[in-house]
């Protein structure tokens, strides 16, 4: 056995994860070059392989669960392919305006088919809120309510949904709420099906780059849209948020954020899921708020994500056989990937998932906790 294997071996057992073992959470080694492979190019080089059909593991979520959970990231950081990703991070600005549409071709613009047997009825692709809840889509529904309520939505309020997605946030809110809506996406995939999907509602969807709204609003919204701004660009998203927020105004920003600060991204999810991308951190997100917004709440329910993905992963399983003609087999080995990564890294709470609420001035009296 090579060098490699061993250590490994060793690395992997501090996690409780047997090479070729018996448990599901196990990793089976089809191609021993694969230890060469991840010591090279670390998570990148990992995920790579697992892509290639060099190893497999029938609990995915599972393992990831353990691994980051016994820190085994941490034991195992230097690695060329993510020093020159956090050196490009620093030196450029991976989210300049010249670079706002990469992350809709790339990800969001895959295809409407694929995300509309994953996401369900509601077509929310963020985290659901679960407390209460028995499927996704009662979840996903909980999750609008909940933000609806912690804005305080009225009949004719006019609001402002950053990375609306297919729009379905601003459908439930006009239908329930009585609001008017204007969203703003840069994926043309989401624009167009998303339209379709609020015909007949005073909604209005843009496919425009977050910097060149100038209008006003009484109340604004991002669900999983600053995960894309980067952190060189946070105070001017939150500049612009607030330029265009009316006095007495409220702004809930929902987002995926890390307990470090951070200035890259994972370089898989980079390189295959999330072009440009980038977590903030409370220390990020306080920064770019400071001096323009009270914050009056701020709700982690991380743990839901978890629940969330694995319900991505069995529509998107049951689903398969419709789509893989379209998609093929490596694809297939990359978004499974993807998901249950993310649901063993949100169960490990290795990453959070945040709702903050924002005010323009304070609300007197003080703002309701609400959950």
């Amino acid at each position: 056995m090579t060098n490699d294997y061993k250590i490994a071996k060793e690395l992997l057992s501090l996690a409780g994860v047997t090479i070729n073992g018996d448990n599901p959470w196990d990793m089976r080694v089809h191609d021993m070059r694969l230890f060469g492979r991840f010591f090279g190019g670390g998570s990148l080089g990992l995920g790579e392989a697992y892509m290639d059909g060099w190893w497999d593991c029938e609990q995915l979520d599972k393992f990831f669960f353990l691994i980051l959970r016994a820190g085994l990231d941490e034991k195992v950081k230097f690695n060329w392919p993510l020093l020159w990703h956090a050196v490009v991070s620093r030196i450029s600005n991976q989210q300049s305006r010249n670079k706002a549409f990469v992350i809709g071709e790339k990800h969001y613009d895959t295809g409407n088919d694929l995300f509309t047997a994953m996401l369900g009825k509601t077509m929310a692709y963020s985290c659901g809120y679960w407390p209460h809840a028995f499927n996704l889509d009662e979840a996903q529904e909980a999750k609008f309510d909940l933000i609806c309520k912690k804005l305080n939505l009225k009949p004719g309020m006019r609001i402002l949904d950053i990375g609306c997605g297919w729009g379905t946030f601003m459908k439930y809110a006009a239908a329930k709420y009585g609001v008017e809506a204007v969203g703003i996406t840069v994926s043309k995939e989401q624009a167009e099906l998303g339209r379709e999907l609020c015909q007949g509602l005073p909604i209005e969807i843009k496919l425009q780059d977050y910097r060149s709204v100038n209008e006003k609003f009484d109340r604004i919204i991002s669900i999983g849209m600053i995960e894309h701004v980067g952190y060189k660009n946070y105070r001017t998203y939150m500049e612009v948020a607030h330029r265009c927020l009316a006095e007495n105004g409220m702004f809930l920003l929902h987002t995926i954020g890390k307990e470090r600060s951070t200035t890259a991204t994972d370089p898989w999810i980079a390189k295959y899921i999330f072009p440009n991308s980038h977590l903030p951190s409370i220390k990020q997100i306080g920064a770019a708020i400071e001096k323009l917004f009270v914050m009056e709440d701020w709700h982690n329910f991380g743990v839901d994500y978890d629940k969330t993905l694995m319900a991505w992963d069995a529509n998107f399983e049951k689903a398969w056989q419709a789509l893989k003609g379209k998609y093929g087999e490596r694809f297939y080995r990359m978004w499974k990937y993807y998901l249950l990564s993310c649901a063993g890294a949100f169960r490990a709470r290795n990453i959070q998932l945040w709702q903050i609420v924002l005010s323009k001035g304070g609300v007197v009296g003080g703002w309701k906790v609400l959950r």
